[in-house]
């Protein structure tokens, strides 16, 4: 009866640590970590440009050779038509592609373009609104803008984690002030009801430097409840330089300030980043040197 007693209590012992334990290892595979995300902006100049030497057909192959040379995760093309929408699809097959022309909602004008790793991600959801009071009227303009402007978004589950992260690319207006402000308002607000609360990243060229209120309206929204952006670059590199410029206009100009950016929210730590100033024989794969993060999720 004493060793029937003692079996009874070793069993009940055994099982009182062993379901616990197993209860607890449940959630540590949930949060396996996370590679480092690595993210590329991209303003690809539009490919009908009669740019001469710099013409798309001359720097195509350069161009599609920076990107493979970064090895990204996700990128946010600009100023990207048809026929260039067409050929990235084309030299990447790995990648899933995400967006609309802005002037038709198809094929027409440019697109806000995203592309993810399909062997990393799972398209959840995607969408583009426009940068305009009507967000959701194909091809509407609004304020001070010179042309249509778009915003691309696309949720994103990561195979191996299960996580999910949103992921948006723009392109703002050159000339209109009120346009880039307004933008950066709608951008932040429409990101906090899409994202959901997911880890959000933020690519584009956005036409503006540090000292623009379009850019404080971004990293410091005066908005209750919009999206707060985090400068990947500035992160990294906290004394401005003169030294920043992202634009180059196919002549490697480095004097001046970024208007190209990998924005991030708090669950993303930059651990890298920097303007990709790669020429090949002097040439120049765009009028914009690509600005590439690497992130890692808290």
């Amino acid at each position: 009866m004493r060793a029937s007693r003692f079996l009874s209590c070793l069993l009940a012992l055994l099982f009182a640590v062993a379901v616990p334990a197993a209860l607890s290892a449940a959630p540590a595979a949930a949060t396996k970590a996370s590679p480092p995300w690595r993210v590329m902006s991209f303003n690809i100049r539009y490919g009908t440009a009669p740019d001469g030497e710099d013409a798309w057909p001359k720097r195509a192959d350069n161009l599609f050779r920076t990107i493979e040379a970064f090895n990204a995760d996700l990128l946010g093309f600009q100023e990207v038509v048809a026929m260039q929408h067409d050929a990235l699809i084309a030299r990447f097959p790995g990648f899933g592609f995400a967006g609309v022309a802005r002037d038709d909602g198809k094929r027409k004008g440019e697109f806000s373009s995203i592309a993810y790793r399909k062997d990393r991600f799972s398209l959840v959801a995607e969408g583009t609104f426009w940068l305009s009071e009507t967000p959701e009227v194909v091809a509407s303009k609004s304020w001070d803008t010179s042309l249509t402007r778009i915003c691309t978004w696309v949720r994103l589950k990561e195979t191996a984690t299960g996580r999910e992260v949103f992921f948006a690319n723009t392109h703002f207006d050159h000339r209109g002030v009120q346009a880039r402000r307004e933008s950066a308002k709608l951008i932040s607000r429409r990101a906090t009801e899409l994202a959901q609360g997911l880890p959000a990243i933020l690519t584009g060229d956005f036409n503006l430097n540090e000292d623009d209120t379009g850019y404080a309206q971004l990293v410091r929204p005066a908005e209750a409840g919009a999206l707060r952006w985090i400068d990947s670059y500035r992160v990294l590199h906290p004394q401005r330089s003169p030294d920043e410029a992202s634009f180059n206009g196919f002549k490697g100009t480095v004097k001046g300030s970024r208007i190209d950016f990998v924005f991030h929210t708090a669950e993303f730590k930059a651990t890298a980043g920097e303007i990709v100033r790669t020429a090949y024989a002097g040439r120049y794969p765009s009028d914009h040197y690509p600005v590439t993060a690497v992130l890692e999720l808290k």
